[in-house]
């Protein structure tokens, strides 16, 4: 601690110095800083140092353990600021310093008009809402700590996982997602299983954007989801360790620490995560030609860890001007232990076959990323121009050695590259005292490389051999440049903002193996709509409209097989076009009493919708002399989409022990299209709710029940059972707030099992799939030091958009 101390004021003193290169110290300020009430010494108060000629912040320390600081300053007039955590602060103001001073012994008193507003702050709901996004603070969510990402989303209203992990919004799964405003390695080369590397803990809060406006991104047509990470703001030095354990076998501890004074802010989150979690996909297939029936049935462990690190240094040249930049590293191994049975009936039901497929998986996956922002803001509030470079380095290896009826049969391996920049600059200019112009230019460089090699046994030989037809590289390099404008203004109740974004984007699918090569080039405006009409302060309309595309990804293009099952293969598509998306949105918010009422009215019409495809091959593969169809399942461009539905959210909090509030989302989705002469029209409609309680009990101890179901949905092959599930979670604080003890259990009825059924012309195929495990029991127990429990300091990323 006291070199992580150390290393924080050596690096103020150099950027000190930098930022006034003719700077002397040669006086001496001293002082103690003591609680005016019970005379205790207060540790880590800060002492800034404001110079009047300069018209800045030049210089500044922290008191120790003892209450007593000492700081070498240059002469020079000064403002000298003592400042401690809810503590009213003292200001020295016109103090000239020409000679050592001891300013003596200084009392803070409590500032009680900041514990109120603080404690009001803490009891505020779980979800903000805004006009244009509902941001969930996920550190007052008991039911995922000791969790992650995937547990949060999870939580979030309008948001869903499903069974595979793949995250949708509003029932569609193309869904953005960013982290701090950014594209981020900590989404992964696969979200799905990436997101489950990040604890919970490490979160701060998460926006769900359904209307962006033409500064985000175009990709993503049901919206953005934006996961902010923790950074605090606090003066001094401050931090919280978690630590959790659980069963199915668990464990992690995770940690943030800041330490602030004068311009300099350091920041660090380290985590690291143990996690055991079995799984179940079952399928029961019937051939209508045959009436043969394939019984298949794979179960699986997996067993994952790993260690994420974000640290950082945010430099406030000076009053209108700074520099944060910042490495995040996370290192994550884990396998799975796959045993894969399979049974062949024929229509009387006699056993034909019987094959059990052994497949453990290792993986390997490390990413590096650096990022550099710099902010100016000129003199009019607003008034900001902003710089942000990022670049990132992702790889995920994978390696499995499968075993057929007790003989070593195949040896797969797979090594993903995956390199990215990313640079985006932003100008605000405020138009007179209600009107604002913005623009700006962004610019993404995506390059992967997947080798993946199959080597199979050669029953003469006894040696592996590489099979040529199935071991494969496809390079996949996707740019992107884009450049938008937008203009907002209010007058009285109305108010508008109105964009317009062109992004151009450089497509290469390569592939050695087979010698294909193939660039595209294509440019798509995409206008925004956002408009807002206020009654009064607590009720208003909007209206938003968004064009949005959805571009292919790597994994959708690599014509190449994955061999995860014999008989059940995903293969790529090198053909798949973008999907284009225009979307339309009323809300309504009115607070009134106790509750605070959102709902939306939304429309989306998509082309070029692509939807998976399971067919059948026409190859089968040998197992015990008999022959079984392979079943191939695939993206295509199969139609156009018309989606309607209806929101609403209302929370309810009659006083600071109690709160409630409940998610509901129901939709109907339209499909019209044709797949090599087969029909995929379809029409369904489904809905989802969701049930968030919070009651502090009899002695401050807080209980927390969230209920979640997921109506049936289907479309032209797929039928999806409803899911029901609820999670239960119980909270104590400890040491005077100082720490916290909690217990939760996720999936408290075990019932978050996803069952379903796919059918085409030539089979059925009935499923049940447990991709999250079972109920799990999680025990964690949090310490903050110098830092108020659920403070809201930290900082904003929102994005930007402007707030009429």
């Amino acid at each position: 601690m006291k070199i992580f101390c150390s290393l924080a004021l050596s690096l103020f003193i150099l950027s000190s110095v930098h930022a006034d290169p003719e700077n002397y110290k040669n006086r001496t300020v001293k002082g103690t800083v003591i609680d005016k009430d019970n005379k205790l010494p207060l540790e880590y108060a800060t002492i800034s140092f404001y110079s009047i000629t300069k018209q800045k912040m030049v210089d500044g320390t922290i008191t120790d353990i003892n209450g007593n600081f000492e700081i070498k300053v240059s002469e020079d007039i000064y403002n000298i600021k003592i400042e401690y955590i809810s503590y009213s602060p003292i200001e020295f103001k016109n103090r000239k310093i020409d000679s050592d001073i001891d300013l003596g012994t200084i009392e803070l008193s409590i500032n009680l008009e900041s514990l109120d507003e603080v404690e009001v702050i803490a009891e505020r709901t779980t979800v903000e809402i805004r006009l244009d996004k509902k941001i969930y603070n996920v550190g007052k969510d008991l039911t995922v700590r000791g969790g992650n990402v995937s547990d949060v989303l999870d939580n979030v209203p309008s948001v869903s996982v499903d069974a595979e992990g793949n995250i949708a919004l509003r029932g569609n799964e193309n869904v953005r997602i960013l982290i701090n405003g950014k594209p981020s390695g900590l989404v992964g080369l696969d979200s799905s299983d990436a997101l489950k590397q990040l604890p919970a803990e490490a979160i701060e809060k998460v926006e769900v954007i359904t209307s962006p406006s033409a500064r985000y991104e175009a990709e993503g047509t049901a919206g953005i989801l934006n996961i902010i990470l923790r950074r605090s703001k606090l003066l001094g030095l401050n931090g919280a360790v978690t630590a959790n354990v659980g069963h199915p076998d668990r464990a992690g501890v995770s940690g943030n620490i800041n330490f602030r004074t004068g311009q300099v802010n350091l920041f660090n989150t380290l985590s690291y995560r143990y996690n055991e979690s079995p799984g179940l996909w079952y399928t029961y297939t019937t051939f209508k030609n045959s009436g043969n029936v394939n019984d298949e049935k794979r179960d699986w462990i997996d067993t994952s860890k790993g260690i994420t690190n974000n640290l950082g240094i945010e430099w406030y040249i000076n009053e209108t001007s700074s520099i944060t930049t910042a490495m995040v590293y996370s290192d994550n191994s884990g396998d799975r232990n796959s045993t894969n049975r399979l049974l062949q009936y024929d229509s009387n039901g006699n056993l034909l076959s019987e094959n059990l497929r052994l497949d453990p998986q290792l993986n390997d996956s490390k990413n590096i990323q650096y990022s550099f922002n710099y902010t100016k803001d000129f003199k009019n509030d607003g008034h900001r121009l902003t710089f942000d470079f990022q670049f990132e380095d992702n790889n995920n290896d994978e390696f499995s050695l499968i075993n057929v009826d007790g003989i070593d049969t195949d040896i797969l391996t797979q090594l993903v590259d995956n390199s990215k920049i990313f640079l985006r600059t932003d100008y605000v200019l405020p138009i007179g005292e209600n009107s604002q112009f913005e623009m700006g230019y962004r610019g993404d460089y995506d390059d992967s490389v997947t080798d993946y090699k199959v080597e199979l046994l050669n029953e003469n030989t006894g040696e592996f051999e590489i099979d040529r037809g199935l071991t494969n590289v496809f390079n996949f390099r996707n740019y992107i440049h884009a450049a938008y404008m937008q203009f907002g203004s209010k007058k009285n109740k109305f108010s508008y903002l109105l964009g317009l974004r062109m992004e151009n984007t450089q497509l290469t699918l390569d592939q050695p193996t087979s010698g294909d090569f193939e660039k595209r080039n294509f440019t798509g405006l995409f206008p925004s709509i956002n408009l807002t009409y206020e009654f009064d302060e607590n009720e208003s309309l909007t209206f938003g409209y968004n064009r949005r595309l959805r571009r292919p990804y790597s994994f959708f293009l690599n014509p190449y097989p994955n061999r995860s099952s014999l008989t059940n293969i995903f293969q790529g598509n090198p053909g798949l076009i973008p999907t284009y998306t225009g979307s339309f949105d009323l809300g309504y918010l009115n607070r009134f009493n106790n509750f605070v009422l959102t709902s939306s009215i939304y429309y989306q019409h998509s082309i070029n919708v692509i939807k998976f495809i399971s067919r059948e091959t026409g190859e089968t593969v040998n197992i015990d002399g008999q022959p079984i169809p392979v079943i191939l399942r695939g993206p295509a461009n199969i139609a156009t989409e018309d989606r309607y539905g209806l929101e609403f959210n209302l929370s309810y909090s009659p006083n600071r022990k109690w709160r409630v509030n409940t998610d509901f989302n129901i939709y109907n989705s339209i499909i019209e299209g044709n797949f090599e002469d087969t029909n995929f029209d379809s029409e369904n409609l489904t809905w989802n709710i969701r049930l968030n309680n919070k009651l502090t009990l009899p002695g401050m101890i807080d209980w927390q029940t969230n209920i979640n179901y997921r109506g049936p949905s289907e479309d032209a092959q797929n039928r999806r059972d409803g899911v029901f599930s609820a999670n239960l979670a119980f909270s104590k604080d400890l040491f005077k707030e100082k720490a916290s003890l909690a217990f939760n259990i996720s999936d408290l009825f075990n019932s978050r099992a996803y069952t379903g059924q796919v059918e085409t012309e030539d089979f059925i195929n009935d499923r049940e799939i447990r991709y999250r495990g079972v109920r799990t029991y999680n025990l964690s127990f949090t310490y903050r030091f110098n830092q108020k429990k659920k403070r809201t300091f930290q900082r904003n990323f929102d994005g930007g958009d402007m707030e009429m």
